[in-house]
């Protein structure tokens, strides 16, 4: 059983993601401590909102450095729709830096996809490369914003809402996805049972 460590910053529904980790079968805990991110075996950053205001979370907490960090030693990671967000260069939306993990940038739908917006509901990832956290299956989006100009080589699927966008990235020990696995039954399950075995 896998020990994942799920970053709190203010910002997500938690229990959901726990609840959903724990029917993966393994152990989820919460925390907020920057030593403890920094150490953790396997880490998870969820959440739902603006780039900004989360980025304003992670630095007064002492996330951010510790969260680059814990990446640069290896620690598997799993960003979950604003976590996917955080991990590019920065984000349109108040004009943020983010962690800068995966270059990109964060930006709005088009308004002339003449599509609602947010993007809110089912819809298809469909992988761009093999990747062992990442399968094709649908997954439950709710979002305004997604990523851009992310290299080829770090986009791991794509989904198509008008036109298509990067709804997986990574790069060795990072994946991330702009869908919900916690909201999205047996896709997401099986999702959050692939990284909790993944070893990168």
């Amino acid at each position: 059983m896998s020990d994942v460590t799920i970053v709190d910053y203010g910002m997500g529904n938690l229990p959901n993601v726990v609840r959903a980790f724990e029917r993966a079968g393994a152990r989820a805990r919460v925390s907020r401590d920057p030593d403890a991110v920094r150490g953790a075996g396997r880490l998870v950053v969820p959440g739902v909102g603006a780039c900004g205001d989360a980025m304003r979370a992670l630095r007064e907490r002492g996330l951010d450095a510790a969260l680059v960090e814990a990446i640069d030693a290896g620690a598997p990671f799993l960003g979950i729709c604003l976590g996917l967000q955080l991990l590019l260069d920065s984000a349109e939306e108040g004009d943020t830096d983010c962690l800068g993990v995966i270059p990109g940038r964060v930006a709005a739908f088009p308004a002339d996809l003449e599509l609602p917006v947010p993007h809110m509901g089912w819809n298809l990832v469909k992988p761009e490369r093999e990747h062992p956290v990442i399968r094709e299956g649908y997954f439950y989006f709710v979002h305004g914003y997604r990523a851009t100009g992310v290299p080829d080589a770090c986009r791991l699927a794509r989904t198509d809402y008008g036109a298509d966008f990067a709804s997986a990235i990574g790069r060795d020990n990072v994946v991330a996805i702009q869908g919900h696995p916690e909201k999205s039954q047996r896709a997401g399950l099986a999702l959050l049972e692939r990284f909790a075995a993944w070893s990168p």
